[in-house]
């Protein structure tokens, strides 16, 4: 996508989507969702959702990238951003109490508990299914579980806890695997998979674990009323963000354009989009050999990371 689309998509998603839906889910007594009676404690519907399935339709739209090995950057990277949101996200659940007590408290545990719970199960499938557990598994797992939890943070209880993480880490993993396999949209990031299904899915389970029967402290509520109204409100957000990002990006192609050029893409929009690069090669060049290498030719050199770099050699210049 175009630097100039994705600035003027957020800020259209932000005011068409995300402070319409925040207002029907948390403005209290007048607001279409809250008089529902629905459940969000920290964001399952206002954040998750939207921002999921705005993501899958985008990624449909704007159309997958020309070479895409869905391969970590870093994977360093990776586990460092994913350790930095988990502890992130302790004051985006707990926080939600909007006070220091036991509310906090009890949605900073369950959140700790579905994310572990996540990660171990998102890991153990990968253990099953290649023969080898994977830290990349186990990043993006705990991040189901994370994303699963928020609705619910506030609502449930240690076992509602367990049992989400473990549905989070099952559900999101099909949906970021299998899933997006077989229909082939570019969701590098997983956010349909593991922040729209995670929220959906935790948005419903909410009804079911915020029963003071399994924990919750919502009091004798009727689960399957609750279920009812937490349903009726996932499914909801869901049409109407599909709808309004579809208005969005289309209205964003017939002015701006959504997908930078093929040449820009080919060069990578670093250079192409901001003219600066991500990383500048500052090893200091080879020494020379004693042993001439033949006009034209071309020489293959093992490096660390078990791939090779190709010279070609021109009368003694060289290129990489």
């Amino acid at each position: 996508m175009k630097f100039p689309a994705m600035l003027a998509f957020v800020a259209l998603f932000a005011t068409f989507i995300y402070f319409p839906v925040c207002h029907m889910v948390w403005s209290g007594p007048g607001a279409l969702m809250a008089d529902l009676g629905v459940l969000d404690f920290a964001g399952g519907i206002v954040v998750h959702i939207t921002a999921g399935f705005a993501a899958l339709l985008s990624c449909i739209m704007v159309g997958p990238r020309k070479e895409n090995k869905m391969a970590p950057h870093s994977l360093p990277l990776t586990v460092t951003g994913a350790g930095m949101l988990w502890v992130g996200w302790f004051g985006f659940n707990a926080g939600s109490a909007a006070a220091s007590g036991a509310l906090a408290a009890s949605a900073m545990l369950v959140t700790q508990v579905s994310a572990a719970t996540a990660t171990l199960v998102w890991m153990i499938q990968d253990w099953i299914q290649d023969g080898k557990p994977t830290m990349l598994g186990a990043a993006t797992g705990s991040i189901a579980g994370l994303a699963s939890i928020t609705p619910a943070a506030g609502f449930v209880g240690v076992p509602g806890a367990l049992f989400i993480g473990l549905a989070g880490g099952i559900i999101c993993r099909w949906f970021a695997l299998t899933v997006k396999t077989k229909y082939a949209y570019d969701d590098s990031l997983d956010v349909f998979g593991v922040h729209g299904m995670g929220g959906f899915l935790g948005t419903i389970l909410c009804g079911v674990f915020c029963s003071e029967v399994f924990g919750g402290n919502q009091g004798a509520v009727s689960i399957v009323n609750q279920v009812g109204v937490q349903t009726l409100c996932s499914v909801a957000t869901v049409v109407y963000t599909l709808a309004a990002t579809w208005l969005i990006l289309k209205g964003i192609e017939k002015t701006i354009g959504l997908r930078v050029t093929d040449g820009d893409e080919l060069v990578g929009l670093d250079a192409a989009e901001h003219g600066e690069v991500s990383y500048i090669d500052t090893r200091p060049e080879p020494r020379r050999s004693h042993v001439s290498v033949p006009s034209r030719s071309m020489t293959k050199l093992p490096t660390r990371d078990g791939f090779d770099v190709t010279f070609r050699n021109e009368g003694g210049a060289r290129d990489r």
